[in-house]
């Protein structure tokens, strides 16, 4: 791991665990093993650095979406998307609970959050042709990403913060969203 990664990885972690306004730079130099200097040879402020960790995850998160295999029916590629990008974050719970916190803060630019938008716009063009066919309700196309956003959200909450006995069905919680943007 580089030095950077390392800076990324420790902000990441004490960002999630304190919040923006408690985690100052000089900690996360020391729990990256760092010092200060370096730190601030990779990034300007603690701005840059928290704009930096979320284009990292938006980038892994538009990745994801090339897993998605396109010749299958849009039901299917739906529910396809839906169980990948919701395994991505029960396998990084980090990342899920930075978003919740950080994603509509003004600290992260107008210029990354449209970066950040574009880890959508496979799913967006899959919602189109749906339209298209009349299997996905006409609504406008961001209102249907915040409803199936909230789908997401509400599902990694409950399964992040409840024990396994009393965990939900994803195969359930994917099928209730798709029943709710079907046509």
């Amino acid at each position: 791991m580089t030095k950077k990664e390392a800076i990324l990885n420790a902000a990441l972690e004490l960002l999630v665990e304190k919040g923006v306004h408690n985690t100052p730079m000089s900690e996360i130099a020391k729990a990256a093993g760092t010092g200060m200097g370096t730190i601030y040879n990779y990034f300007a402020n603690k701005e840059v650095l928290i704009n930096e960790i979320y284009i990292g995850i938006k980038e892994q998160e538009e990745n994801l979406f090339l897993e998605v295999n396109t010749d299958q029916p849009i039901k299917t590629q739906f529910e396809n998307y839906l169980a990948v990008i919701i395994e991505f974050f029960i396998n990084h719970p980090a990342y899920f609970n930075f978003l919740q916190q950080l994603e509509a803060s003004p600290i992260i630019t107008k210029e990354n959050k449209v970066k950040g938008n574009k880890s959508v716009e496979l799913v967006a063009v899959l919602l189109k042709s749906g339209q298209q066919h009349r299997f996905i309700k006409n609504i406008g196309i961001d209102e249907i990403l915040v409803f199936i956003g909230g789908g997401i959200s509400s599902y990694l909450k409950q399964h992040l913060s409840t024990s396994k006995k009393k965990q939900i069905s994803l195969k359930n919680h994917i099928r209730m969203i798709w029943d709710g943007i079907k046509e």
